[in-house]
């Protein structure tokens, strides 16, 4: 279980004058929605978002793992939606919010149209049953749905989930507000300049120095809104791998 350490030092928010300041909802869109695992929603603890528990994450029982076309490579882990079941016997009135935490995998040895709900090019929701009990009765299996992006709300700032080890460090980026998604992130320890990070998979992003002792600043840039945050000494220079920081500010 990781530790978690509240960082409020000093920290910039930057929003390039290209860039919208607010990422704000977008047009309704039209998909389908399975579930899976059952009501305690264990099964989607984990997942290829990188989020491990989503209880001590912050993410709940309000998530749902995204076809190939939705998951965007990892690009669309934290994304919020909203979803509502249409044209169904079973749908129950009005939508619910998830966020997206997991990769729904195609299944090559089903039809698209029978069984295989996250073959490209289906734009597929695999929701976590609680999450899709809001908006239909479960017995349905899969239902069409209305879904659109909307902003992630959030409390506090972002979270950076540590680990790696003194010359690989691998970032988890978590509690996301606004697009809820990253691009791209850079590193600079107290003793060096901004390095890029790659991105790993899901919502990591890595970097090869060597950075222990050395207090740690993160710049983000959110896929979707393209705002940049600069959030400055959020690790303190005893960081720890297996340690969660958070900073004092977020995206809109």
């Amino acid at each position: 279980m990781a530790f978690f350490h509240q960082a409020m030092a000093a920290a910039s928010y930057s929003t390039p004058s290209i860039s919208p300041t607010m990422f704000k909802a977008m047009p309704w869109k039209q998909a389908f929605a399975t579930f899976y695992g059952d009501e305690t929603a264990s099964e989607t603890m984990g997942g290829a978002c990188g989020y491990g528990n989503l209880f001590n994450s912050g993410y709940g029982t309000a998530t749902a793992a995204l076809s190939t076309v939705l998951f965007g490579n990892g690009y669309s882990c934290g994304q919020c939606f909203q979803i509502m079941c249409v044209k169904s016997k079973f749908c129950y009135t009005g939508f619910t919010t998830i966020t997206a935490t997991n990769l729904c995998p195609p299944n090559w040895s089903q039809d698209s149209n029978h069984g295989g709900w996250c073959n490209p090019p289906r734009q597929h929701f695999d929701m976590s049953k609680p999450a899709f009990m809001k908006i239909a009765q479960w017995k349905a299996g899969i239902v069409p749905v209305s879904y659109r992006r909307v902003p992630c709300i959030k409390k506090g700032g972002i979270k950076f989930a540590l680990q790696g080890n003194g010359y690989w460090l691998l970032v988890y980026v978590m509690n996301v507000a606004g697009g809820g998604d990253v691009a791209s992130m850079l590193v600079k320890g107290s003793k060096t300049g901004w390095m890029s990070m790659s991105h790993n998979w899901g919502a990591s992003y890595q970097a090869f120095a060597t950075l222990s002792g050395q207090t740690l600043s993160f710049k983000l840039t959110s896929y979707t809104s393209h705002q940049t945050i600069i959030v400055n000494n959020v690790a303190p220079s005893n960081w720890r791998v297996g340690m969660t920081y958070q900073a004092n500010v977020n995206f809109r």
